[in-house]
């Protein structure tokens, strides 16, 4: 397979890439790099402390991990994902970290270029994806070593770059920076194109009765039935140094979709959203705060929703002595709640919001508290163009209050418009959004290919995996799929009679 001339600049191309991978977050990456021809083996000294996978390791330890059985080996592994793959790659990496454990990795990395798969990723900003985009000043939920991607440690790094790791957490931009080295320091930059922006992705298809015929798009109103599905073909732009945007044409044998979900916020839908003092991010939020906006105003902050992000722009606004209202629909007894899994030594900053939205509740016997009051069980029915908003308790109590701002952070949607139907015909609901716990992609849990559509594959939070940790098993799933599929091809190609131009 010929390769493109590497250049930063995508051109309409004739060739066919084996594989182009859209987004190029840490799942994008780690699937760049292990089709770059890096294997996974079993190191020699290794020892993994769960003896049923040990012993399974040690039958075949002279393969690398891309050429076993993963569901014999992902067997009977129990972890923080549904997907197997992802559970089992992370005990490798991560060897009973769930339980507090500190233990080396497993695994070594050989980069063997005989495996090398030809490949794109397309990403909209630097390597890193949203990494680059969060909000600088809040800590991650995970541990450094857990954010890190394989063959180079996120310690090894900081030290490289004299900065010192004062704990285990770290901020988003030394994330982002640690991504975007660790593309170059592998050797990964000619597979990278950056400021794209993908408008398309179809299906073209010939007619299988006519081996002549020119491969097209068809609509879905044309009965398909008499044609034969082809390659892939990407349609997009990609925005130059001096702002104009250049269209691109690109062909694919297989797509793997590596967005992550951050794209789109998700909205309450309800009236007055749209007005410009309610946010729906958290970078829109401090942007605020940073420039003074919010400063000496007595009209509290309108927090809405129950899960981390929000806590951090709790966190945000009671630092920055702006009184908060913090409205979401749970118990705060529910189990379901992000805190109640995060451990109170790891995590003390969250923690203590959690324990303000037990204890400083709002009573309708008392009024808001000075820095900040929780509203549970409770909604928002509207905003008014006079910075209101209306309130409704579970019980269809209403209470309205004037506001300095507000910020819903309820989640978010990927971006999946140039797919047929936003994409929500890979969800396991059909006519609902593709989103990250409720309605992700449906894969077979061991290639992550999509079950709705072949040669489409996903892997991070489009399929659940929210977490760096568990996204990392995604590209190794992906990775065993379409090897395995390279050799049958090669040895059809053997079988033909290769030289005489039969592929």
């Amino acid at each position: 397979m010929p390769l493109v001339e590497e250049t930063s600049l995508l051109e309409d191309s004739s060739v066919t890439f084996p594989v182009v991978i859209i987004g190029n977050g840490p799942s994008g990456i780690c699937l760049s790099y292990m089709l770059s021809g890096y294997r996974p083996y079993l190191s020699s000294e290794a020892i993994h402390p769960n003896t049923i996978l040990n012993s399974k390791l040690e039958e075949a330890r002279h393969l690398s991990i891309v050429d076993q059985d993963l569901e014999y080996l992902s067997e009977g592994l129990e972890g923080r994902s549904s997907n197997p793959v992802a559970v089992l790659f992370d005990t490798l990496l991560h060897p009973d970290a769930d339980f507090g454990y500190d233990y080396p990795s497993v695994l070594h990395w050989k980069l063997e270029q005989h495996h090398y798969i030809p490949h794109l990723v397309l990403g909209k900003g630097p390597p890193g994806g949203a990494w680059h985009n969060m909000e600088g000043s809040m800590l991650t939920i995970s541990f450094g070593s857990w954010m890190e991607l394989p063959g180079l440690k996120f310690k090894d790094w900081v030290s490289s770059k004299r900065r010192n790791l004062k704990g285990d957490r770290v901020m988003p931009e030394e994330i982002a920076r640690y991504y975007k080295h660790y593309v170059k320091v592998m050797g990964l930059q000619k597979n990278f194109r950056e400021n794209t922006y993908i408008t398309s992705v179809s299906r073209l298809y010939r007619d299988q009765d006519d081996d002549d015929s020119q491969d097209r798009d068809i609509s879905t109103k044309i009965e398909k039935s008499n044609f034969i599905k082809r390659n892939w073909e990407i349609r997009g732009y990609q925005r130059i140094a001096d702002g104009s945007h250049v269209p691109f044409c690109l062909f694919a044998e297989n797509v793997a979709l590596a967005t992550g979900t951050l794209d789109s916020p998700a909205h309450l839908e309800i009236e007055g959203e749209d007005f410009p003092f309610v946010f729906h991010s958290m970078p829109e939020f401090g942007a605020a705060i940073n420039k003074g906006k919010l400063r000496g105003k007595v009209d509290p902050v309108l927090i809405v929703g129950s899960g981390l992000t929000a806590a951090d722009a709790v966190l945000c606004a009671y630092n920055s002595n702006i009184p908060v209202i913090h409205v979401f629909r749970r118990r705060v007894t529910d189990p379901s709640l992000i805190f109640k899994q995060l451990p109170k030594k790891l995590y003390p900053e969250y923690h203590k919001v959690y324990h303000m939205m037990c204890t400083q509740s709002y009573s309708v016997d008392s009024s808001l508290l000075s820095d900040y009051t929780s509203f549970p069980e409770h909604h928002v029915l509207s905003f008014k163009s006079d910075m209101k908003c209306v309130l409704q308790s579970i019980s269809g109590l209403k209470k309205i209050f004037k506001l300095s701002a507000a910020v819903v952070l309820i989640g978010s949607h990927p971006n999946l418009s140039f797919l047929k139907d936003q994409g929500c015909y890979l969800g396991h609901k059909s006519s609902q959004p593709i989103t990250c716990k409720g309605n992700p992609v449906e894969i077979d849990t061991f290639t992550y290919e999509c079950i709705k559509e072949a040669n489409l594959f996903a892997l991070g939070p489009l399929v659940g995996d929210n977490f760096v940790r568990f996204l990392k098993g995604g590209a190794l799933g992906v990775t065993r799929c379409l090897a395995t599929r390279q050799k049958k091809k090669q040895h059809l190609f053997v079988e033909r009679g290769g030289g005489d131009g039969i592929a």
